[in-house]
C-alpha cells in the first residue's frame, strides 16, 4: 500500500470515526431527552405537538392534579377518565385511579397484567412524582403518580403507567459512561492511527538514515532490505541499487588504481631498457671507445634502433590508451568480407614470403558475405597477431595458416602458427596489457606487451570476440569472430 493511500485512509478514518461517534452521541443525547428512536421518528413525522412525550405525559398528570384539587369528584366521571386514558394511550401510557386500596379505574390493557399488584404505595404527597424504572414481568415500567384525598377524606392516587424502551432506559442510565467511552475511543483512534501510520513511515526512513551514516563512514558491506511495497520500499530498493553501484565503483576504482600503478611500472621498465642502451652507446661515443668509422656507425645504428623501439612502444601505448578511453573513432563500413579477406591474404602471403614464412589460407566464405568493419583497424588486428606469432616461432620452417568460415550469425577467422605455444596458466592472460609469458620481459623477444591487448580492444569495438588456444611446443591458434550483416555496400547501416 502506498504512503499516499495510507495517509488518505488515515485522514479519512480520523474524519469519519469522530463524525460517527459524534452522530451516535447526538442520538444518545436525543434519546435521553426525547425518548426512544421510534418515538423520535414518530415525533418528527407527526409534527411539533407530538414532541417530548414524557413531558406531555407529565403535563397530563399535572393538569389532572389541578383538576382533582379543585374538584375531586371529577374522578367519578367515567367519560372524563376514558378521554384521559385515550390520550395517554397515544403516548404509550395507561391510567389507574385508586381510592384507598381499591382500584376504581384502570385502562383495559392492564386488566390481565401483574402491574396492578406492583403499584406505588400512598405517601400523601401532593406533588407529581416519577419512580425509578423497574422490571415487572418482561416489561420495563415507569410509574408517574400523585396522591390526594377525596371529598370524604379517603386517600386516593392517580397513577400513570408508562412502558419504557430498554434502549432508552440504558441510555438514560449509562449515558455518562457512554459519553466518556466515546471520547476515549475518539482519542485512542486518532492516537493509534497516527502512531501506526507514522511508524510505518518513520522506521524505514530511520533505517535509510542509518544506512547513509554507514556509507558516510565508508562501510558498504551491508544490505538494505525493503520492508514494504510503498514509495519508501521503492526508495529502499533504489538505495540498495545505489549502494551496490557505489561499492562496485569503489572496487573498480581500486582496480584501476592498481592497474595504473602497474602500467606506470611497466612503462618505466620498458622505456628504461632502450634508454639505458642509448645512454651507454652515447657515452661510448663520447669517451672515444668507438675509435673507427665502422664502430661509430655501428653505435649510431644501435642508438637509432633503440630510439625506434621506444617510438614504437610509445605509439602502441598511445593507441591503447585511446582505445581504452573510447576516444579513437572507428570508421565503420559494410564490406564484402570474402573479397576483403582474399585481398588481405594475398598481402600477407607476399609480406611473409619475404621473411621466409610459409603462409597458407583456406577461405570458405561465400561471395557477398557482408561484415561491418573498420578496414585499417582490422588490418592492425591481423598484423599484431602475426607479429606476436613470429616473435615466438622456434621452428626451422615457420608456418602461418589462415582459415575462415561462416556460422549462422558470424564470420570466424582462425590464425594458426607453429611456434613454441603458450603455457596453460599464461593462456587466460595473453590479451592483458603488458603481459608477457616471458617473465624476463625481454623486449627483443617479447615485444611491448600491448599488441594483443590492442587487438582485443579493436575486436571489442567491432562487437566481435577473440580467443587463444595453444599446444605447448606445437602451435598457437587465435580465433576471431565478427557478426554478419545483411546489407550491401552503400546501404544504410
Amino acid at each position: 500500500m502506498s504512503i499516499r493511500i495510507k495517509l488518505l485512509l488515515s485522514y479519512a478514518a480520523m474524519l469519519i470515526i469522530p463524525l460517527v461517534i459524534t452522530f451516535f452521541t447526538a442520538i444518545l443525547l436525543t434519546v435521553v431527552f426525547r425518548g426512544d428512536l421510534q418515538t423520535i421518528r414518530e415525533q418528527y413525522g407527526a409534527g411539533a405537538h407530538r414532541m417530548f412525550e414524557d413531558q406531555h405525559v407529565e403535563g397530563i398528570l399535572k393538569e389532572m392534579k389541578r383538576s382533582v384539587e379543585q374538584n375531586p369528584s371529577i374522578l367519578s366521571d367515567s367519560s372524563y377518565l376514558s378521554d384521559l386514558d385515550q390520550e395517554l394511550l397515544r403516548n404509550k401510557s395507561n391510567l389507574i385511579v385508586r381510592k384507598d386500596q381499591r382500584i376504581i379505574y384502570s385502562s383495559p390493557s392492564l386488566q390481565q397484567t401483574d402491574i396492578l399488584e406492583h403499584l406505588p404505595a400512598y405517601e400523601g404527597s401532593g406533588h407529581v412524582e416519577r419512580d425509578e424504572v423497574e422490571h415487572i414481568g418482561k416489561e420495563l415500567i415507569s410509574f408517574g403518580h400523585f396522591d390526594f384525598r377525596f371529598a370524604d377524606q379517603t386517600p386516593g392516587s392517580v397513577i400513570v403507567v408508562t412502558n419504557v424502551n430498554p434502549v432508552v432506559n440504558f441510555a438514560q442510565k449509562f449515558f455518562p459512561i457512554l459519553f466518556i467511552t466515546s471520547i476515549i475511543i475518539l482519542i485512542l483512534t486518532n492516537t493509534l492511527l497516527t502512531y501506526f501510520v507514522s511508524r510505518s513511515i518513520i522506521r524505514p526512513l530511520q533505517k535509510l538514515k542509518n544506512a547513509m551514516k554507514r556509507i558516510e563512514a565508508g562501510d558498504l558491506e551491508f544490505q538494505v532490505e525493503p520492508t514494504s511495497r510503498d514509495e519508501i520500499g521503492e526508495l529502499s530498493v533504489a538505495f540498495e541499487q545505489m549502494r551496490n553501484q557505489l561499492q562496485l565503483s569503489i572496487h573498480t576504482q581500486i582496480q584501476y588504481e592498481e592497474n595504473r600503478k602497474e602500467l606506470i611500472s611497466n612503462i618505466s621498465h620498458d622505456l628504461r631498457t632502450p634508454l639505458t642502451a642509448i645512454r651507454g652507446y652515447i657515452d661510448g661515443l663520447g669517451d672515444g671507445i668507438a675509435d673507427t668509422p665502422m664502430k661509430r656507425q655501428k653505435y649510431i645504428d644501435i642508438i637509432s634502433s633503440k630510439a625506434e623501439e621506444m617510438d614504437h612502444l610509445i605509439d602502441e601505448l598511445f593507441l591503447y590508451s585511446k582505445l581504452d578511453l573510447n576516444r579513437l573513432p572507428f570508421q565503420f563500413e559494410i564490406v564484402d568480407f570474402h573479397a576483403f579477406l582474399f585481398d588481405l591474404s594475398e598481402e600477407l602471403e607476399f609480406d611473409l614470403g619475404k621473411q621466409g614464412v610459409q603462409y597458407s589460407s583456406n577461405i570458405a566464405l561465400e561471395p557477398e558475405t557482408y561484415v561491418l568493419i573498420d578496414r585499417d583497424k582490422l588490418k592492425r588486428v591481423f598484423a599484431n597477431i602475426i607479429d606476436n606469432g613470429l616473435k615466438y616461432m622456434d621452428k626451422p620452417e615457420k608456418t602461418i595458416h589462415l582459415q575462415a568460415y561462416m556460422t549462422k550469425d558470424d564470420v570466424v577467422i582462425q590464425m594458426t602458427d607453429n611456434g613454441q605455444g603458450i603455457e596453460p596458466d599464461a593462456l587466460p592472460h595473453v590479451f592483458e596489457r603488458f603481459y608477457r609469458a616471458d617473465l624476463s620481459r625481454n623486449s627483443n623477444s617479447g615485444g611491448s606487451g600491448l599488441g594483443l591487448a590492442i587487438t582485443k580492444q579493436i575486436m571489442d569495438g567491432h562487437d566481435g570476440t577473440i580467443q587463444a588456444n595453444s599446444t605447448v611446443g606445437e602451435s598457437t591458434c587465435i580465433t576471431l569472430t565478427l557478426p554478419r550483416r545483411n546489407h550491401k555496400v552503400g546501404d544504410q547501416q
